[in-house]
């Protein structure tokens, strides 16, 4: 987030916002579950042509390690995860 803020000049009080807002969020720790869910999910990708990007990838591998739905706007980019892993989707 950090890299985003500086690549798009924000401005000192919308970096103070984001600030304020982040720790209000949950951070979820990789461990080796995570990683070894992230390989499958990877590998399974590519055996069925269809490659994600990593950060996808891990994005649905911690999700899933957590047994936690994926609040997203974005749906597309989960879907194969959801319709293959069960992968839990909400909002978009």
């Amino acid at each position: 987030m950090t890299q985003w803020t500086r690549l798009r000049n924000w401005s000192p009080r919308n970096q103070a916002a984001l600030a304020a807002w982040l720790p209000g969020l949950a951070v979820l720790d990789s461990c080796r579950e995570a990683a070894r869910i992230w390989g499958a999910l990877s590998a399974d990708g590519k055996r069925r042509g269809r490659s994600h990007p990593i950060n996808d990838t891990w994005i649905a591998a911690c999700c899933l390690t957590g047994g936690l739905p994926l609040a997203t706007l974005n749906n597309k980019d989960f879907n194969d995860f959801a319709e293959h892993h069960g992968l839990a989707l909400v909002g978009g």
